[in-house]
């Protein structure tokens, strides 16, 4: 599958936030947008998704225009940054409504094990980032959007994290944005920086230094 959007434009009262935005991503890869704080990057997921209307966007899959938000069509999963998951609700509830059960996503996380009757609230904010992650991974799509992935994780299970999204490429299209450039770059096979409104295809890592998202000489440290 190929994915495109083309020609993106949002603004917020007077504010323009995106301008002539491009980004295309690929079944078997890992894209990312990287950008400073503000940037838009969440709003540009959030578009992707269809959460988020903007002014004009042009979604292309496989050279299709795709005329309705992305959600409905059913080929896409969206982690947020926020939680996407109920506190009341069970896990195992949760599992189920996503097409997953109880026992595989246990042998994947055996830590999870004393949670069996536990609901989505009674976890710690790791743990809670961990499970939706997986929700959003392992379920039937063909499309996965992560936005900050990696946040309020230790560096072990970050590791773990950026393992089964390796993983999931082989299956699926992947884009995600988070501000842990290093582990961004590790993994992905595609990169935008997103900078004044607009998408920058980065072709050599040092192109970051060039527009100025890196200082000199941080990729060689």
């Amino acid at each position: 599958m190929i994915f495109e959007i083309d020609n993106v434009e949002l603004s917020f009262k007077t504010k323009r936030i995106l301008n002539g935005i491009y980004l295309k991503a690929e079944t078997g890869q890992i894209t990312a947008i990287l950008g400073r704080n503000g940037s838009g990057k969440s709003c540009l997921m959030d578009i992707i998704f269809g959460d988020l209307k903007p002014k004009y966007k042009l979604i292309r899959i496989n050279g299709q225009p795709i005329l309705k938000d992305l959600y409905i069509t059913g080929f896409v999963k969206y982690l947020p940054q926020g939680d996407f998951v109920l506190n009341a609700l069970k896990l195992t509830s949760a599992l189920k409504l996503f097409g997953l059960d109880w026992s595989r996503f246990v042998k994947h996380y055996p830590e999870f094990k004393t949670h069996k009757k536990g609901r989505f609230g009674n976890l710690s904010s790791g743990e809670k980032r961990i499970f939706q992650i997986y929700l959003v991974l392992y379920s039937k799509s063909k499309i996965v959007l992560l936005d900050e992935p990696f946040n309020g994780l230790s560096p072990l299970m970050i590791e773990r994290v950026k393992a089964a999204i390796l993983k999931a490429k082989t299956k699926k299209l992947v884009i995600l944005t988070d501000h842990r450039y290093d582990e961004v770059l590790d993994i992905s096979d595609r990169i935008y920086l997103l900078a004044n409104g607009a998408t920058k295809y980065i072709t050599k890592l040092t192109d970051l230094e060039d527009y100025r998202y890196l200082n000199e000489g941080t990729l060689s440290t």
